[in-house]
């Protein structure tokens, strides 16, 4: 795994384009045919304690900063809001074409966007961003046929 890691960090970008998507702001392309289980991009950016995440989000929404987090588990978040690669503008499917999967590199945990299924040029990358149930329901803009009109 370490060492698709460290290729991809060089290949990556011959492989998806950020531009206008059909779903939401900005969204991660596919530049080239990538096959099931291929890993295609880390979601990069600066890792924090979980505790910073809603001084930050707060931060972030007075300046009317965007906010990209991701959590790697119960206590380190990636922040990719200000220092983030590409992988920060895929967008959520309810029938997505990607996942989302913690992998250590060199003792380091990394976000890692691996293909779902094959994946051809044009198309746009999506994962399900899997928000936990909540009261105040986040709409969904997939317009995919199973899609549950919520991210949350």
């Amino acid at each position: 795994m370490a060492m698709r890691y460290r290729v991809l960090q060089k290949t990556y970008k011959q492989m998806v384009e950020c531009t206008s998507p059909y779903i939401h702001g900005l969204g991660l392309f596919c530049r080239r045919d990538i096959e099931a289980g291929e890993m295609v991009i880390e979601y990069a950016g600066t890792v924090i304690r979980s505790v910073l995440t809603d001084k930050r989000e707060k931060m972030y929404d007075a300046r009317g900063i965007g906010c990209y987090m991701f959590r790697i588990d119960a206590d380190d978040v990636v922040d990719a809001t200000m220092s983030g690669n590409e992988a920060r503008f895929i967008n959520h499917s309810c029938e997505p074409n990607c996942y989302s999967k913690v992998i250590t590199v060199d003792g380091q945990k990394k976000i890692m966007i691996f293909a779902l299924r094959r994946i051809v040029p044009g198309e746009e990358l999506t994962y399900d961003y899997k928000f936990p149930l909540e009261e105040a329901k986040i709409p969904c803009n997939c317009g995919t046929k199973r899609c549950r009109k919520t991210m949350n």
